[in-house]
Protein backbone atom coordinates (compact mmCIF):
# COMPACT_ATOMS: atom_id res chain seq x y z
CA UNK A 1 0.00 0.00 0.00
CA UNK A 2 0.78 3.53 -1.08
CA UNK A 3 0.33 7.22 -0.42
CA UNK A 4 1.60 10.14 -1.77
CA UNK A 5 0.30 13.53 -1.64
CA UNK A 6 1.45 17.00 0.63
CA UNK A 7 1.76 16.45 3.91
CA UNK A 8 0.23 12.59 3.90
CA UNK A 9 2.62 11.14 6.23
CA UNK A 10 1.07 13.30 9.48
CA UNK A 11 -2.40 14.11 7.39
CA UNK A 12 -2.54 17.58 6.11
CA UNK A 13 -5.89 18.16 8.87
CA UNK A 14 -3.33 16.36 11.52
CA UNK A 15 -5.45 13.00 11.34
CA UNK A 16 -3.47 10.52 9.93
CA UNK A 17 0.16 10.55 12.10
CA UNK A 18 1.55 7.09 10.54
CA UNK A 19 5.20 8.52 10.44
CA UNK A 20 6.77 10.11 12.83
CA UNK A 21 10.19 11.59 13.12
CA UNK A 22 12.94 10.56 15.95
CA UNK A 23 14.04 13.51 17.19
CA UNK A 24 17.31 12.06 18.08
CA UNK A 25 18.18 10.48 15.02
CA UNK A 26 16.35 11.82 12.52
CA UNK A 27 14.66 8.71 10.81
CA UNK A 28 11.38 7.92 10.04
CA UNK A 29 9.25 5.27 11.78
CA UNK A 30 5.76 3.78 10.60
CA UNK A 31 3.70 2.68 12.85
CA UNK A 32 1.83 0.92 9.96
CA UNK A 33 4.64 -1.06 9.60
CA UNK A 34 5.09 -2.11 13.10
CA UNK A 35 1.37 -3.50 14.33
CA UNK A 36 3.39 -6.61 15.46
CA UNK A 37 0.46 -8.80 14.22
CA UNK A 38 2.14 -11.28 12.15
CA UNK A 39 3.33 -11.24 8.45
CA UNK A 40 2.19 -8.03 6.43
CA UNK A 41 3.01 -6.08 3.47
CA UNK A 42 4.53 -3.02 3.56
CA UNK A 43 3.16 0.53 3.98
CA UNK A 44 4.91 4.04 1.98
CA UNK A 45 3.41 7.22 2.82
CA UNK A 46 5.58 10.12 1.00
CA UNK A 47 5.57 13.87 1.17
CA UNK A 48 5.19 15.28 -1.92
CA UNK A 49 5.91 18.72 -3.66
CA UNK A 50 2.69 21.14 -4.60
CA UNK A 51 2.92 19.83 -8.13
CA UNK A 52 0.01 17.59 -8.42
CA UNK A 53 0.07 17.55 -12.08
CA UNK A 54 3.91 15.49 -11.80
CA UNK A 55 2.60 13.55 -8.67
CA UNK A 56 -0.32 12.04 -9.91
CA UNK A 57 0.90 11.32 -13.24
CA UNK A 58 3.80 9.13 -11.26
CA UNK A 59 1.71 7.56 -8.88
CA UNK A 60 -0.80 6.50 -11.92
CA UNK A 61 2.68 4.63 -13.37
CA UNK A 62 3.07 2.96 -10.46
CA UNK A 63 -0.60 1.61 -10.05
CA UNK A 64 0.19 0.26 -14.10
CA UNK A 65 3.05 -1.32 -13.34
CA UNK A 66 1.86 -2.77 -9.65
CA UNK A 67 -2.14 -3.37 -10.16
CA UNK A 68 -1.25 -5.52 -6.99
CA UNK A 69 -0.56 -2.64 -4.80
CA UNK A 70 -3.03 -0.27 -3.42
CA UNK A 71 -2.10 3.21 -4.86
CA UNK A 72 -3.36 6.33 -3.30
CA UNK A 73 -3.23 9.83 -4.23
CA UNK A 74 -4.09 12.57 -1.89
CA UNK A 75 -4.42 16.05 -2.68
CA UNK A 76 -4.01 18.74 0.18
CA UNK A 77 -7.71 20.69 0.23
CA UNK A 78 -10.35 20.20 -2.30
CA UNK A 79 -9.75 22.08 -5.65
CA UNK A 80 -6.09 21.13 -5.53
CA UNK A 81 -6.49 18.45 -8.06
CA UNK A 82 -7.26 21.39 -10.76
CA UNK A 83 -3.71 21.68 -11.84
CA UNK A 84 -3.70 17.57 -12.61
CA UNK A 85 -7.08 17.98 -14.81
CA UNK A 86 -5.51 16.53 -17.50
CA UNK A 87 -4.24 13.19 -15.40
CA UNK A 88 -7.57 12.92 -14.87
CA UNK A 89 -9.19 13.74 -18.45
CA UNK A 90 -6.77 12.53 -20.26
CA UNK A 91 -5.68 9.06 -18.08
CA UNK A 92 -7.48 8.24 -15.63
CA UNK A 93 -11.12 8.58 -16.79
CA UNK A 94 -10.55 7.31 -20.25
CA UNK A 95 -7.58 4.65 -19.80
CA UNK A 96 -8.85 2.04 -20.19
CA UNK A 97 -11.55 2.73 -23.04
CA UNK A 98 -8.68 4.05 -25.28
CA UNK A 99 -6.14 1.93 -24.73
CA UNK A 100 -7.82 -0.87 -22.46
CA UNK A 101 -5.45 0.17 -19.47
CA UNK A 102 -6.75 -0.56 -15.88
CA UNK A 103 -5.91 1.32 -13.11
CA UNK A 104 -6.86 1.03 -9.28
CA UNK A 105 -5.69 4.31 -8.10
CA UNK A 106 -7.29 5.92 -5.04
CA UNK A 107 -8.03 9.74 -5.90
CA UNK A 108 -8.64 11.09 -1.71
CA UNK A 109 -9.94 15.05 -2.43
CA UNK A 110 -10.66 17.02 0.48
CA UNK A 111 -14.63 18.30 0.47
CA UNK A 112 -16.98 19.98 2.60
CA UNK A 113 -18.17 22.92 3.21
CA UNK A 114 -17.05 24.58 6.68
CA UNK A 115 -16.59 28.21 5.88
CA UNK A 116 -13.17 28.52 5.01
CA UNK A 117 -13.39 29.69 0.93
CA UNK A 118 -13.55 28.32 -2.58
CA UNK A 119 -10.27 26.08 -2.73
CA UNK A 120 -10.52 24.49 1.17
CA UNK A 121 -14.31 23.49 0.50
CA UNK A 122 -15.12 21.90 -2.87
CA UNK A 123 -13.18 18.43 -4.76
CA UNK A 124 -15.24 19.55 -7.69
CA UNK A 125 -17.36 16.31 -7.20
CA UNK A 126 -19.55 17.32 -10.85
CA UNK A 127 -16.31 17.21 -12.92
CA UNK A 128 -15.88 13.90 -12.22
CA UNK A 129 -19.33 12.86 -12.66
CA UNK A 130 -19.68 14.66 -15.72
CA UNK A 131 -16.95 12.18 -17.15
CA UNK A 132 -18.78 9.08 -15.82
CA UNK A 133 -19.81 6.97 -18.82
CA UNK A 134 -23.19 5.27 -17.18
CA UNK A 135 -26.09 5.85 -18.69
CA UNK A 136 -28.75 7.83 -17.18
CA UNK A 137 -31.70 6.43 -19.12
CA UNK A 138 -30.14 2.65 -19.11
CA UNK A 139 -30.73 0.54 -15.23
CA UNK A 140 -28.46 -2.37 -15.58
CA UNK A 141 -29.56 -5.94 -14.27
CA UNK A 142 -27.84 -6.16 -10.59
CA UNK A 143 -29.14 -9.60 -9.88
CA UNK A 144 -27.90 -9.83 -6.28
CA UNK A 145 -24.28 -9.18 -7.38
CA UNK A 146 -24.07 -5.53 -4.86
CA UNK A 147 -23.59 -3.64 -7.96
CA UNK A 148 -20.57 -5.84 -9.23
CA UNK A 149 -20.65 -5.99 -13.02
CA UNK A 150 -21.79 -1.78 -13.22
CA UNK A 151 -18.73 -1.10 -11.86
CA UNK A 152 -16.85 -3.32 -13.90
CA UNK A 153 -18.91 -1.79 -17.03
CA UNK A 154 -18.08 1.74 -15.41
CA UNK A 155 -14.89 3.86 -16.28
CA UNK A 156 -14.65 5.04 -12.77
CA UNK A 157 -16.41 5.56 -8.99
CA UNK A 158 -16.79 8.80 -7.44
CA UNK A 159 -17.97 8.44 -4.07
CA UNK A 160 -19.11 10.71 -1.33
CA UNK A 161 -18.71 8.35 2.14
CA UNK A 162 -20.31 9.19 5.51
CA UNK A 163 -19.10 6.55 7.72
CA UNK A 164 -15.43 4.81 8.76
CA UNK A 165 -16.78 1.37 8.09
CA UNK A 166 -17.65 2.28 4.61
CA UNK A 167 -14.60 4.00 4.05
CA UNK A 168 -12.91 0.60 4.86
CA UNK A 169 -14.76 -1.10 2.40
CA UNK A 170 -14.66 1.01 -0.12
CA UNK A 171 -10.74 0.38 0.14
CA UNK A 172 -10.63 -3.27 0.29
CA UNK A 173 -12.90 -3.68 -2.36
CA UNK A 174 -10.56 -1.77 -4.54
CA UNK A 175 -7.81 -4.46 -3.68
CA UNK A 176 -10.11 -7.60 -3.17
CA UNK A 177 -11.67 -7.69 -6.99
CA UNK A 178 -10.11 -8.95 -9.69
CA UNK A 179 -10.42 -5.92 -11.46
CA UNK A 180 -9.13 -2.99 -11.39
CA UNK A 181 -10.91 0.99 -11.17
CA UNK A 182 -9.68 4.31 -10.83
CA UNK A 183 -11.77 5.36 -7.55
CA UNK A 184 -12.23 9.34 -7.05
CA UNK A 185 -13.45 9.57 -3.09
CA UNK A 186 -14.72 12.75 -1.72
CA UNK A 187 -13.18 13.17 1.80
CA UNK A 188 -14.99 15.44 4.20
CA UNK A 189 -12.78 17.15 6.66
CA UNK A 190 -14.38 18.23 9.75
CA UNK A 191 -15.82 13.62 9.73
CA UNK A 192 -12.19 12.83 11.17
CA UNK A 193 -12.98 14.29 14.66
CA UNK A 194 -16.93 14.23 14.67
CA UNK A 195 -17.80 12.16 17.57
CA UNK A 196 -20.95 10.95 15.37
CA UNK A 197 -19.04 9.47 12.52
CA UNK A 198 -18.45 6.41 14.06
CA UNK A 199 -18.57 2.39 13.08
CA UNK A 200 -18.42 -0.63 15.59
CA UNK A 201 -16.37 -3.08 15.04
CA UNK A 202 -19.03 -5.35 13.65
CA UNK A 203 -19.76 -3.15 10.52
CA UNK A 204 -15.67 -4.19 9.64
CA UNK A 205 -15.84 -8.01 10.64
CA UNK A 206 -17.08 -11.05 9.00
CA UNK A 207 -20.36 -10.71 6.37
CA UNK A 208 -20.00 -6.78 6.02
CA UNK A 209 -19.37 -4.80 2.98
CA UNK A 210 -19.15 -1.96 0.96
CA UNK A 211 -22.74 -0.40 1.22
CA UNK A 212 -23.55 1.74 -1.96
CA UNK A 213 -26.17 3.73 0.20
CA UNK A 214 -27.00 4.00 3.69
CA UNK A 215 -30.72 4.02 3.77
CA UNK A 216 -32.37 5.71 7.29
CA UNK A 217 -30.27 4.95 10.50
CA UNK A 218 -33.30 6.17 12.96
CA UNK A 219 -35.03 1.96 14.19
CA UNK A 220 -37.52 4.18 15.30
CA UNK A 221 -38.33 6.07 11.96
CA UNK A 222 -37.45 2.72 10.11
CA UNK A 223 -40.11 0.71 12.40
CA UNK A 224 -42.85 3.67 11.35
CA UNK A 225 -42.03 4.20 7.93
CA UNK A 226 -45.91 4.44 6.69
CA UNK A 227 -45.27 7.96 8.91
CA UNK A 228 -42.58 9.35 6.62
CA UNK A 229 -44.15 12.14 4.13
CA UNK A 230 -40.33 14.03 3.42
CA UNK A 231 -37.53 11.68 1.74
CA UNK A 232 -34.08 13.42 1.61
CA UNK A 233 -31.02 12.36 -0.22
CA UNK A 234 -27.65 13.33 0.35
CA UNK A 235 -24.43 12.23 0.53
CA UNK A 236 -21.38 13.11 2.63
CA UNK A 237 -20.99 14.90 5.91
CA UNK A 238 -23.84 17.26 4.99
CA UNK A 239 -25.97 14.06 6.81
CA UNK A 240 -24.70 14.59 10.13
CA UNK A 241 -26.12 18.44 9.87
CA UNK A 242 -29.55 17.16 8.48
CA UNK A 243 -30.15 14.50 11.27
CA UNK A 244 -29.31 16.44 14.30
CA UNK A 245 -31.29 18.94 13.02
CA UNK A 246 -34.04 16.82 12.51
CA UNK A 247 -33.48 15.22 16.05
CA UNK A 248 -33.17 18.64 17.44
CA UNK A 249 -36.79 19.53 16.47
CA UNK A 250 -38.05 15.99 17.30
CA UNK A 251 -39.59 15.19 13.66
CA UNK A 252 -40.20 11.65 12.39
CA UNK A 253 -41.71 12.31 9.45
CA UNK A 254 -38.56 12.56 7.44
CA UNK A 255 -36.57 10.12 6.59
CA UNK A 256 -32.76 10.47 5.43
CA UNK A 257 -30.22 8.85 2.85
CA UNK A 258 -27.06 9.14 1.91
CA UNK A 259 -25.33 8.16 -1.81
CA UNK A 260 -22.06 6.62 -0.47
CA UNK A 261 -21.27 5.93 -4.34
CA UNK A 262 -22.63 8.39 -6.49
CA UNK A 263 -21.28 6.79 -9.44
CA UNK A 264 -22.05 4.81 -11.23
CA UNK A 265 -25.12 5.33 -9.69
CA UNK A 266 -26.99 2.68 -7.01
CA UNK A 267 -30.15 2.75 -9.00
CA UNK A 268 -31.34 -0.47 -7.72
CA UNK A 269 -30.40 0.58 -3.87
CA UNK A 270 -32.69 4.16 -4.61
CA UNK A 271 -35.84 1.97 -5.66
CA UNK A 272 -35.71 0.06 -2.25
CA UNK A 273 -35.39 2.97 -0.04
CA UNK A 274 -38.66 4.41 -2.14
CA UNK A 275 -40.44 1.30 -1.73
CA UNK A 276 -39.65 1.44 1.88
CA UNK A 277 -41.53 4.64 2.35
CA UNK A 278 -44.89 4.40 0.36
CA UNK A 279 -46.13 7.69 1.41
CA UNK A 280 -43.96 10.00 0.20
CA UNK A 281 -45.62 11.81 -2.60
CA UNK A 282 -43.03 11.87 -6.10
CA UNK A 283 -44.89 14.34 -7.50
CA UNK A 284 -47.24 15.26 -10.45
CA UNK A 285 -44.98 14.94 -13.18
CA UNK A 286 -45.26 18.78 -12.95
CA UNK A 287 -44.93 19.77 -9.58
CA UNK A 288 -42.68 18.38 -7.20
CA UNK A 289 -43.60 16.12 -4.63
CA UNK A 290 -41.68 15.77 -1.35
CA UNK A 291 -38.40 13.42 -2.94
CA UNK A 292 -35.35 15.67 -2.13
CA UNK A 293 -31.56 16.29 -3.27
CA UNK A 294 -30.01 18.14 -0.47
CA UNK A 295 -26.76 19.19 -1.60
CA UNK A 296 -24.03 22.05 -0.05
CA UNK A 297 -22.72 22.98 -3.31
CA UNK A 298 -24.13 25.54 -5.63
CA UNK A 299 -26.96 23.93 -7.94
CA UNK A 300 -24.44 24.40 -11.19
CA UNK A 301 -21.73 21.92 -8.94
CA UNK A 302 -22.05 19.24 -6.95
CA UNK A 303 -24.05 15.76 -7.81
CA UNK A 304 -27.52 17.66 -8.69
CA UNK A 305 -27.00 17.38 -12.58
CA UNK A 306 -25.62 13.94 -12.42
CA UNK A 307 -27.73 12.24 -9.48
CA UNK A 308 -31.76 14.10 -11.20
CA UNK A 309 -31.90 12.42 -13.86
CA UNK A 310 -31.49 9.08 -12.79
CA UNK A 311 -33.42 9.67 -9.60
CA UNK A 312 -36.00 10.23 -12.54
CA UNK A 313 -35.50 6.84 -14.45
CA UNK A 314 -36.19 5.08 -11.45
CA UNK A 315 -39.27 6.42 -10.56
CA UNK A 316 -40.12 6.06 -14.33
CA UNK A 317 -38.85 1.91 -14.80
CA UNK A 318 -39.19 1.28 -11.26
CA UNK A 319 -43.05 2.50 -10.37
CA UNK A 320 -44.40 3.62 -13.76
CA UNK A 321 -44.29 7.68 -12.04
CA UNK A 322 -43.00 11.40 -13.70
CA UNK A 323 -41.46 12.25 -10.24
CA UNK A 324 -40.18 15.55 -10.29
CA UNK A 325 -37.24 15.70 -7.46
CA UNK A 326 -37.16 18.82 -5.56
CA UNK A 327 -33.57 20.38 -4.78
CA UNK A 328 -32.34 22.02 -1.93
CA UNK A 329 -28.76 23.82 -1.86
CA UNK A 330 -26.84 26.80 -2.76
CA UNK A 331 -28.03 28.94 -5.54
CA UNK A 332 -25.93 28.08 -8.99
CA UNK A 333 -22.61 30.29 -8.41
CA UNK A 334 -19.12 31.11 -9.96
CA UNK A 335 -17.16 30.23 -6.77
CA UNK A 336 -17.77 26.84 -5.60
CA UNK A 337 -18.00 28.85 -2.06
CA UNK A 338 -18.24 31.97 -0.70
CA UNK A 339 -15.15 32.90 1.82
CA UNK A 340 -16.93 34.95 4.14
CA UNK A 341 -17.94 32.70 7.18
CA UNK A 342 -20.97 34.84 8.37
CA UNK A 343 -22.42 34.18 4.57
CA UNK A 344 -21.30 30.46 4.71
CA UNK A 345 -23.16 29.69 8.17
CA UNK A 346 -26.18 31.36 7.07
CA UNK A 347 -26.58 29.32 3.96
CA UNK A 348 -25.66 26.40 5.49
CA UNK A 349 -28.51 27.19 8.17
CA UNK A 350 -31.04 27.87 5.34
CA UNK A 351 -30.22 24.26 3.47
CA UNK A 352 -30.65 22.33 6.59
CA UNK A 353 -33.90 24.03 7.80
CA UNK A 354 -35.53 23.99 4.42
CA UNK A 355 -34.70 20.11 3.70
CA UNK A 356 -36.10 19.21 7.22
CA UNK A 357 -39.27 21.75 7.36
CA UNK A 358 -40.15 22.61 4.14
CA UNK A 359 -40.65 26.01 2.06
CA UNK A 360 -42.25 28.29 4.50
CA UNK A 361 -41.54 26.80 7.95
CA UNK A 362 -38.51 28.44 8.61
CA UNK A 363 -38.98 31.33 11.12
CA UNK A 364 -36.89 34.12 12.63
CA UNK A 365 -38.84 32.40 16.00
CA UNK A 366 -37.27 29.42 15.44
CA UNK A 367 -34.01 30.92 15.66
CA UNK A 368 -33.38 31.98 12.07
CA UNK A 369 -32.12 34.85 11.17
CA UNK A 370 -31.90 35.33 7.69
CA UNK A 371 -35.33 36.66 6.08
CA UNK A 372 -35.61 34.00 3.76
CA UNK A 373 -33.67 30.75 3.16
CA UNK A 374 -34.99 31.24 -0.97
CA UNK A 375 -32.86 34.39 -1.13
CA UNK A 376 -29.84 32.00 -0.51
CA UNK A 377 -31.25 28.70 -2.10
CA UNK A 378 -31.27 27.33 -5.52
CA UNK A 379 -34.85 27.17 -7.31
CA UNK A 380 -36.59 24.08 -6.32
CA UNK A 381 -37.56 22.36 -9.56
Amino acid sequence: MRIAGQDVQRGTFAHRHCVIKDQATGSDYCFLNNLNLGPQELFVARNSILAEYAVLGFELGISYENPSALIIWEAQFGDFANTAQVMTDQFISAGEHKWLQQSGLVMLLPHGYMGQGAEHSSARIERFLQMSDDDEDDIPNFENDFGRQQVQKANWQVMNISTPANYFHALRRQQYRDFRKPMVVASPKNLFRLRQCVSPLAQMGPESRFQRLLGERDPDIVANADKVDRLIFCSGKLYYELAAERERLGLNNVAIVTLEQIAPFPFDRVKSVMEQFPNVDVGDGVHPGSVIWCQEEPKNMGPWSYVRPRFVTTAREGFEKDMVMRYIGRRAAASPATGYPKLHNAEQEAIVKEAILGSGDVSAADGFSVQRPSSLLGHQT
